[in-house]
């Protein structure tokens, strides 16, 4: 009989609620961003995005005048303004609608002001807005370059990562596997589910090889939506032991999922992920769509009677 390595991954505990998650538990992406604003400011009203019981902090370059910064039409739908030092800080008690709009008067120690507007985000809300009204100031020139680095060690990271995919084996598979060509591959089918929650109709299967060698995740997603596309931002797969992130290869078999079409993601990785230093490791694979939202999370781990 056909030893199936799935077979092992008997503690795959968010699987059946993989995208019950879609909508009802979304988690809420608060970033944090720099915003330089022009010679002019006036003449651009620079937007801040809230999201409802998240904490957004304006951080600016100089003191604010707590009794001139204004929040109008706060009531009811936010917590007291809150103003001291250099930040202002903002908490929505309610989700907002898409169509609200709030103007912020920020009012410097200087007698100097700042207007803004605030907004629910269509995906979330900013954590921290570090604001820098002069732009060629030694801070905002210290800000930009880091966000400049930080972009080039990005795009070098993707150029590794593009290199190793001409040559790497999993990611050929994954991209079969994505093209719906499991006849091509070792894989065979070992479990199959079927969900649909919240605007996205999905099946869910996992496959192994015979070799015990690697496991594949397949993932085919229908866009539900009658007006807005599918697309991915973000996959990963971390060790719940050691935090380490494992390698794994996925494929696509589209950029962006149109309204009412349907797309693959394939990931594949090696047996060995689910191993550590320490012995024995549970792996958790997360899906994040554009925006930021957790849509698919599925933890792994080996039986026991499973050996390295």
């Amino acid at each position: 009989m056909r030893r199936s390595f799935c077979g092992f991954l008997y503690a795959i505990s968010c699987l059946l609620a993989l995208l019950s998650q879609v909508g009802a538990a979304q988690d809420v992406l608060v970033r944090q961003r720099s915003v330089y604003l022009p010679m002019s400011p006036r003449d651009e009203v620079t937007e801040v995005f809230v999201a409802a019981g998240n904490v957004t902090t304006l951080r600016f370059e100089r003191p604010c005048d707590p009794g001139q910064t204004k929040l109008l039409g706060w009531e009811a739908r936010f917590e007291p303004l809150l103003v001291g030092g250099k930040s202002v800080v903002l908490i929505p008690v309610q989700k907002l609608d898409p169509d609200d709009r709030f103007m912020l008067l920020v009012t410097f120690m200087d007698g100097t002001s700042l207007p803004f507007t605030v907004r629910a985000g269509e995906h979330g809300g900013d954590g921290q807005v570090d604001v820098f009204a002069e732009p060629e100031s030694p801070a905002a020139i210290r800000s930009r370059l880091e966000e400049m680095q930080e972009e080039n060690r990005s795009l070098h990271a993707k150029v590794r990562r593009y290199n190793e995919e001409e040559t790497s084996v999993n990611h050929a598979l994954a991209a079969l596997l994505a093209a719906n060509r499991v006849e091509l591959t070792p894989f065979k089918l070992w479990r199959k589910w079927r969900l649909n929650e919240n605007g996205i109709k999905a099946e869910v299967v996992i496959f192994d090889d015979d070799e015990l060698k690697r496991v594949a995740v397949v993932f085919t997603l229908q866009n539900l939506d009658e007006q807005k596309p599918w697309a991915l931002q973000e996959a990963s797969l971390t060790s719940l032991l050691t935090s380490e992130e494992k390698p794994f290869a996925l494929r696509m078999s589209s950029a962006v999922i149109s309204p009412g079409k349907t797309g693959r993601i394939a990931i594949v990785t090696d047996a060995d992920s689910l191993f550590s230093n320490k012995g024995r490791d549970q792996l958790v694979l997360e899906i994040f769509r554009d925006g930021g939202l957790r849509q698919v999370c599925v933890y792994m781990e080996p039986a026991p009677r499973h050996r390295r």
